[in-house]
């Protein structure tokens, strides 16, 4: 009796330890000032989105959100990866405390229009939830790069354009707290796990 006990006591012991949850960190460059010191933030942003509404930093504060680059026609990754961010999208849906932010860097085609009309492709109801957000050139590259992310045109790509297939996790404060393939349904998985993680604390 005793034997059995012990042995559920230590069972109980390591489903505790495994369920414990893991503390996301604060990625990107720190700032140290004396005793002080300040972790990195996405900079203030404004785009339109599918809906023509103006979505910023401002509009996002105290929400939790995925962000990404693609653009509509791209033939490599970008199905996959707006497949794999529709399959979050859906795990969260209704909940107002996350959102998914998906930039075009085909700012030339992908007009709010066209931008409209993949959404609806997508099945995408709530565009108060998932933005397909479009903006200058030069402010939609800057805003990759501040997302450690590479985003250029280059003619001799398929598409006319080089992007990174990353999911940036961002907190209600402005922190990246995590980055995930987005072509892996592993990895999204995961990403799904760690909002959770984040909407709990």
């Amino acid at each position: 009796m005793r034997r059995t006990i012990t042995v559920l006591l230590a069972i109980g012991l390591l489903a505790a330890c495994s369920s414990r949850k893991k503390e996301l960190p604060r990625l990107g460059p720190m700032t140290v000032n004396g005793s002080d010191t300040a972790f990195y933030r996405i900079p203030a942003f404004e785009f339109l989105d599918q809906d023509s509404q103006v979505v910023s930093n401002e509009s996002l504060a105290g929400k939790i959100y995925v962000a990404d680059f693609f653009f509509t026609s791209c033939p490599t990754i970008c199905p996959k990866m707006t497949k794999e961010m529709d399959r979050a999208y859906l795990h969260f849906k209704g909940n107002e405390r996350v959102h998914f932010l998906s930039h075009t860097i085909d700012t030339r085609h992908d007009s709010i229009p066209v931008l409209r009309k993949y959404a609806e492709k997508m099945d995408v109801t709530d565009a108060r939830q998932w933005h397909f957000v479009w903006g200058p050139r030069g402010e939609i590259y800057d805003m990759a790069k501040a997302y450690f992310q590479v985003a250029y045109p280059d003619s001799m790509a398929p598409g006319g354009f080089v992007h990174s297939g990353q999911f940036a996790l961002v907190d209600g404060e402005g922190y990246i707290r995590a980055f995930y393939n987005g072509t892996d349904p592993e990895e999204i998985d995961e990403m799904i796990r760690d909002i959770d993680r984040l909407l709990s604390e």
